[in-house]
């Protein structure tokens, strides 16, 4: 058991080594090939539809832990079974960008492609295990729900992310899927107002995944994959995640203006520092080589970085606002 490691796999993506890997437990080894620091961003859905649920007075704790269970592990199932589709397809090889900035467990030689499969066919048990649980006390709307869910494990890696679509079914299946969805299973309906709330931290997953594309948008180019960046280009690219970045805040604040949520949510402007060096990031070209003050052990990694600091500010900002405007509705102070 090595806590330490389970710590800094939920933080960042480990570069470990052969050696190291043979030494690691397999709660570890499942947390660095999941690529577990982004599932994060799948738990912050979830717990954003509770708080709103909760808010509500719909929360329900047994589905609230059921969905964020089956998502968490339908997230990891999914990463999965990118790894091995790339691998598959040879998409990794010739040091490709995913296999610089973290441990591929296939391409590196960590795993054998049986051991993954068995990795992703428990991960994804459990998650329709949740799901078939939540199907069974929510009926048909659920498992509808289920099957679109199901759908996007299995075909966002191919066929979605090499004809554009990947970055659409990110912005609808971290907004409205996973928080609207989670919110239907919780409480049994769908305000429309939900699906607003859904939407700034969707934006910021988006811009994560938009971020990434970017990164790599000349070795995709190479390998065939037209992510919707190299179909826009690198300069309509970075003008699209701005507008999405500009957008979390604008939609934050037009909540507030219709007293969806109350004044407490601006709290997400204390990630503003981090979106100037985000604007800042994405207003230029990616650089050609490493800048001297880029902190060791990012490069390549370069416009994702900026959009992922800033998700992750804005995310933690988002929740700590919903839970303070439950907490005020609660108290009767709004």
């Amino acid at each position: 058991m090595n806590v330490i490691m389970w710590g800094k796999a939920l933080s960042v993506i480990p570069r470990v080594s052969r050696e190291e890997w043979k030494e690691l437990d397999v709660v570890s080894r499942w947390l660095i090939a999941t690529r577990s620091a982004v599932i994060v961003m799948t738990v912050i859905s979830s717990g954003i539809a509770g708080l709103l649920a909760a808010r509500d007075g719909r929360f329900d704790a047994a589905r609230w832990a059921m969905v964020t269970v089956g998502l968490a592990f339908a997230h990891a199932t999914n990463n999965l079974l990118n790894d091995l589709t790339d691998f598959k397809k040879g998409v990794d090889k010739d040091n490709y960008f995913r296999a610089q900035y973290g441990p591929q467990p296939l391409e590196h030689g960590l795993m054998t492609p049986a051991q993954l499969l068995r990795y992703a066919a428990v991960s994804g048990a459990i998650a329709l295990a949740a799901g078939a649980y939540l199907v069974a006390v929510r009926g048909q709307a659920t498992l509808s729900l289920l099957a679109i869910g199901v759908f996007f494990v299995l075909f966002y890696t191919w066929p979605l992310k090499y004809i554009g679509l990947g970055e659409p079914a990110v912005l609808l299946v971290w907004g409205p899927l996973m928080i609207g969805g989670g919110y239907y299973v919780i409480a049994g309906d769908l305000p429309w107002g939900v699906i607003l709330a859904s939407l700034p931290f969707a934006l910021g997953s988006t811009a994560v995944l938009f971020g990434k594309h970017i990164d790599k948008l000349e070795a995709d180019r190479q390998k065939g994959i037209r992510t919707l960046p190299v179909l826009l280009g690198e300069r309509a690219s970075r003008l699209t995640t701005i507008g999405m970045l500009l957008a979390q805040y604008a939609l934050v604040l037009y909540l507030v203006v219709t007293r969806y949520f109350s004044p407490l949510l601006l709290a997400v402007l204390g990630a503003a520092p981090l979106l100037r060096l985000a604007l800042r990031a994405y207003a230029r070209p990616r650089p050609a080589h490493p800048p001297k003050e880029l902190p060791k052990n990012v490069w390549p990694l370069w416009f994702v970085a900026f959009a992922f600091i800033h998700m992750r500010r804005f995310g933690i900002l988002y929740v700590l606002g919903i839970i303070a405007d439950l907490i005020a509705h609660r108290a009767g102070l709004l």
